[in-house]
């Protein structure tokens, strides 16, 4: 999707800027690598007059990703003529005097979109400026920690019919010793079963549990298959991310 917009171009940042018309992030509801991506290709800040939604986008981008100093492309209005001779040559030498004294830099030149205080510039005066594939790598970094992140917290219902061999095994008893015995860490078994008939009496128990990221449902079932004299055999029958 990202890679559709030539945003180096002016047609392309023109058609971004009608695509962003909606939403505040290039792909789905929150931040990841397609806004960093399209964000690394363009040159500077879009025009605020004639690209309102990819400006919007950028300012946001840039806040999340650390991006301070944004210019703000004014530009300073001419200084008015001397209507007299005489003040012509006071400035003149006014001028002289201000040249042998430091430039003093211009406020508007630079103007910070964040709002940050003079206190805040001057925590940051001496720490090393982040160069442009640095600012990149940081953000493909952050967006893929978040994935990792959101990822881990992942958790799942897995359901699972237990077939027993005969009719005279006690389906309730089973059930116990398989939700006793077969313990993991970040499984958790459904606090009841039901028992739905198969065939000539022979009935099978459907049960559910619930597991993190890091566990196997195929661990969880060769465990169970492993109490051969009890069990035929064991199917999954759903998988549902929570």
């Amino acid at each position: 999707m990202a890679s559709k917009f030539d945003v180096s171009q002016q047609k392309g940042l023109m058609a971004f800027n009608g695509f962003m018309g909606s939403k505040s992030y290039v792909e789905g509801f929150q931040f990841s690598p397609a806004d960093s991506e399209v964000f690394s290709k363009m040159a500077g800040c879009p025009d605020a007059k004639k690209a309102p939604h990819a400006y919007r986008w950028y300012v946001h981008i840039a806040a999340i990703s650390g991006v301070r100093g944004l210019s703000s492309g004014a530009a300073a209005a001419p200084a008015a003529p001397a209507k007299k001779e005489k003040a012509a040559k006071k400035d003149k030498k006014a001028d002289k005097k201000a040249a042998k004294k430091p430039a003093k830099e211009d406020d508007d030149d630079d103007f910070d979109v964040f709002g940050d205080d003079d206190e805040e510039e001057d925590e940051d005066a001496g720490k090393p400026k982040e160069t442009r594939a640095e600012m990149l790598e940081r953000l493909k970094k952050e967006a893929n920690d978040r994935l990792t992140a959101k990822a881990a917290k992942q958790r799942t219902m897995v359901a699972i019919e237990v077939k027993p061999w005969d009719t005279e095994q006690d389906l309730n008893q089973l059930w116990k010793k398989i939700t006793t015995e077969i313990q993991q860490d970040g499984v958790k078994w459904g606090e009841n079963c039901h028992l739905v008939e198969v065939a000539f009496g022979i009935k099978k128990i459907c049960m559910s549990f619930v597991m993190g990221a890091n566990n196997s449902s195929d661990d969880i079932i060769e465990q169970i298959e492993a109490l051969e004299d009890e069990v035929q055999s064991v199917e999954m029958t759903s998988m549902n991310v929570l």
